[in-house]
């Protein structure tokens, strides 16, 4: 097996790809998958320059980077059913999210999904399916989004932000407003997600003008979170779902919520998940058929294992307008 190892916490150049492992196999309840596809996730950024390593039962170097993989089955482990060997599938880790940039990916049977037959791109598939698949868990569970319901999406071609207008539309949503730093606006309006509006986050009052939201998506954090309350009306819910602002200072004043009647609920899935596994059929399966009917179309840029150090470099410099996803060697 080849896999890209973080063989110590630091920059991009602490990556390194190993191809003489042992391959792995699946236990209980698992399956084994021959990876053709692995995202690439701000988180796994975050994991490789260590800045969750003094939190309990996050991995120490060195590890596996990568926690969404495409491929097909290799083997079932003991009890599991509806999968069969050869099928194309997508999977997703809960927990720390490691082991997926390898050749061979041991899945959770629970946290795997099949596309076989679906038509889907396996790079669209592992770039979308995790992510829309989280998303519908966030606005069916935690923002419990209403058939009517308007969203807005901060950062919204980001990997986890891209989930959420597809799920938004197939779960009754009236409108999906997307928000995007000035430099990524053309971007944002060519791109083919179901958003009904793209604009810019930092005129964001000055754009929207009286409008206001039921549900706002907000992995982006910062000041970026405080402003929202602006557009939000008495009822509606703020996600905090990330801070890819890196505004680790930043602080919401209670006050706000009970005066403007507005509730903010933080949702990590790798929390929730685990937590809620009841959740996750159902998000899968809404995932695929959002993917499946073209609502969830992102830019795709695929490099091999050898070039992981240069995939973490542009999602460091922001050089990415969808999701890098990589491929073992050849």
């Amino acid at each position: 097996m080849q896999a890209v190892h973080v063989t110590r916490f630091g920059d991009p150049a602490v990556l390194k790809l190993i191809t003489d492992l042992a391959d792995p196999v699946p236990g209980p309840g698992e399956v084994a998958i021959d990876v053709s596809h692995a995202a690439v996730g701000l988180i796994d950024l975050y994991l490789r320059q260590g800045r969750y390593k003094d939190q309990p039962g996050m991995p120490q170097p060195p590890f596996v980077s990568g926690l969404e993989v495409a491929g097909t089955v290799r083997a079932l482990g003991e009890g599991v059913t509806g999968l069969s060997v050869g099928e194309h599938v997508v999977a997703l880790s809960a927990g720390t999210g490691t082991g997926g940039y390898a050749s061979v990916y041991i899945a959770k049977a629970a946290l795997s999904v099949s596309i076989e037959g679906r038509g889907i791109d396996p790079a669209l598939a592992v770039s979308v399916v995790p992510n829309a698949a989280m998303a519908h868990v966030a606005l069916t569970r935690v923002a419990h989004l209403a058939e009517g319901d308007s969203v807005l999406v901060h950062g919204a071609l980001g990997g986890l932000a891209a989930g959420f207008p597809g799920v938004a539309k197939q779960l009754g949503a009236s409108r999906v407003v997307g928000t995007v730093l000035p430099g990524k606006l053309a971007a944002g309006r060519a791109s083919r997600l179901p958003y009904d509006q793209i604009v810019d986050s930092t005129e964001l009052l000055g754009v929207l003008g009286d409008e206001k939201f039921d549900v706002v998506i907000d992995p982006v954090g910062g000041t970026l979170r405080t402003r929202s309350f602006e557009v939000m009306r008495p009822g509606s819910r703020l996600i905090a779902a990330g801070n890819a602002s890196d505004d680790w200072g930043h602080v919401v004043d209670t006050n706000q919520l009970w005066f403007r009647s507005i509730t903010v609920s933080g949702y990590n899935a790798g929390a929730f998940l685990p937590a809620h596994p009841q959740a996750v059929p159902a998000a899968l399966a809404s995932a695929v058929e959002a993917t499946a009917a073209g609502l969830a179309q992102i830019e795709v840029d695929v490099l091999p294992f050898s070039q992981a150090v240069t995939a973490h470099q542009r999602m460091e410099n922001r050089e990415v307008n969808g999701r890098i996803v990589l491929t073992p060697e050849a």
